[in-house]
């Protein structure tokens, strides 16, 4: 796909140009070892790695226009050479007018907050499906392009990722996406020159603070997203959450609000609570859901919204709720012929492993054991590992801590920091194994009739990350089998 780099950097803010910008390009990169003949290098300074250092390299492999925060000293004949302010902002804009401006040519909605974006943004993939629109989905799981599924990296892709999946969700002819919409994405620009039909807002808690420099800066590049968004938009957040009003004080969208507490737009009571569901009162109207817990009532709220500002009728979102299944990973649980309920959660922050403990004890009649196995991940922010733990032996009748994706840290040191937060009163309820396959088998083991256990951290994903190498590891199919062998 060839285009006149002057087209490619439409709208993106110019310093300096100098050289040709009526030459064709094939393709835009970010990463050096991907050029080929013809492309434009973008040179982005990354947390580790700086783009600029590799200017050179990008030529040698036959680019033939750079952008650039900062011009090299030398410059190669023949080559053209752009300056602009922020490289990342340039590069999502450059993606957007490479693919055609894909985010305008369908309703995009934003799905942002600490937990249940994926939980939000996967169900009304689901629910718009199953309602016969054709739809796409960005999300931490999966990328559906309508029924044709790939494989996702990051929470929030690449500028370039994005605008190669939404293309392809115009040539499809999808009508409506949903994506997950990450700090990490808002911070590095990854959403810049997307054009936003909405954004939902979910909550905010203790994460990432390894990346962002205290919780009032991840809260601001969260709100950053609500700041950009367009007028004919919509904005639309939770209340219960006090930084929900934080999110819509400078957006120019219209603004709507969720809740089960407060006075909101849209509201619900949670009449009944069990595993096999929750019944809801939305607004005037009830509903059974198969999702469980007082989070998922928040997540149903969020999608019921949302559904109503996209323009589908109340009566028909009420009945299309009342059909979604679960996430994978999220709440997923097996009940053994030993009836042993095991329940698999994504749950990697202290206020997700809080909901899901407190929704478990809400349902259960307490003369059973709430067995869970929950670890943290490494090179990742260490000040929550104490929190789980103390949540985690508080809330949990026996524990173990185990390794979760250790990374390139010791796994028995990331799990002495989490033992940090247990109380002198809840030692003796926890026990620490690092191999989480053996933790889970002993969870099981420990496990009577009626029991629950809870595993808690990875949910979704198949895989454990070791010293920069994954391994098959899938909480779900592990704990299935070893339950099946207690029946033998």
């Amino acid at each position: 796909m060839k285009h006149a780099l002057k087209d490619i950097l439409y709208k993106v803010g110019l310093n300096v140009v100098s050289g040709n910008t009526h030459q064709d390009i094939n393709g835009i990169q970010f990463d050096s070892r991907l050029v080929s003949k013809g492309d434009v290098f973008v040179a982005i300074k990354g947390s580790a790695v700086d783009g600029h250092d590799y200017i050179e390299t990008a030529i040698n492999k036959g680019a033939v226009a750079i952008v650039c925060e900062k011009l090299p000293s030398e410059k190669v004949e023949k080559v053209t050479y752009v300056e602009v302010d922020n490289a990342s902002v340039a590069l999502a804009q450059m993606a957007s007018n490479y693919y055609g401006s894909p985010s305008e040519n369908l309703k995009l909605v934003g799905v942002t907050g600490t937990n249940g974006k994926t939980t939000i943004a996967s169900l009304l993939y689901q629910l718009f499906k199953n309602a016969g629109y054709k739809v796409g989905l960005l999300s931490t799981v999966k990328i559906m392009v309508d029924d044709k599924a790939f494989k996702a990296t990051h929470t929030t892709p690449d500028s370039l990722t994005i605008n190669k999946y939404l293309k392809m969700m115009n040539d499809d002819g999808v009508e409506f996406c949903f994506m997950e919409v990450s700090s990490h994405g808002i911070h590095q620009n990854r959403t810049k020159g997307l054009a936003f039909s909405g954004g939902i807002f979910t909550n905010l808690s203790h994460d990432h603070l390894d990346y962002h420099a205290s919780f009032a800066e991840y809260r601001d590049v969260k709100k950053r997203f609500f700041d950009e968004l367009p007028k004919n938009a919509f904005a639309l957040v939770n209340t219960d959450d006090k930084n929900g009003a934080v999110m819509l004080q400078n957006t120019k969208a219209k603004k709507y609000t969720y809740a089960l507490k407060g006075m909101a737009d849209y509201k619900a009571m949670i009449l009944e609570n069990q595993f096999s569901g929750l019944l809801l009162k939305v607004n005037e109207s009830e509903v059974w859901t198969k999702l469980i817990g007082s989070f998922n009532a928040y997540n149903v709220l969020a999608i019921y919204g949302a559904a109503d500002l996209l323009g589908l009728e109340k009566v028909e979102i009420l009945r299309l709720i009342s059909e979604l299944n679960s996430v994978a990973g999220r709440f997923q649980y097996v009940i053994s012929e030993g009836k042993i309920t095991a329940i698999v959660d994504y749950a990697h922050t202290p206020d997700a492993l809080k909901n899901v403990l407190e929704t478990i004890n809400s349902i259960r009649t307490k003369n059973e054991e709430l067995i869970t196995v929950v670890g943290c991940g490494g090179n990742r922010d260490k000040t929550k590992r104490p929190k789980m733990g103390n949540i985690a032996s508080l809330l949990s009748t026996k524990v173990i801590f185990t390794s979760d994706n250790p990374r390139h840290e010791d796994p028995d040191e990331i799990i002495k920091d989490v033992e940090k937060g247990v109380s002198p009163d809840n030692v003796k309820k926890t026990l620490s194994i690092t191999n989480r396959k053996q933790a889970i088998k002993t969870a099981c083991q420990m496990a009577n009739a009626n029991d629950i256990i809870l595993i808690a951290g990875k949910g979704h994903e198949t895989y454990q990350e070791i010293k920069g190498e994954r391994f098959d590891f899938d909480d779900f199919k592990i704990v299935k089998e070893f339950l099946k062998q207690l029946q033998k």
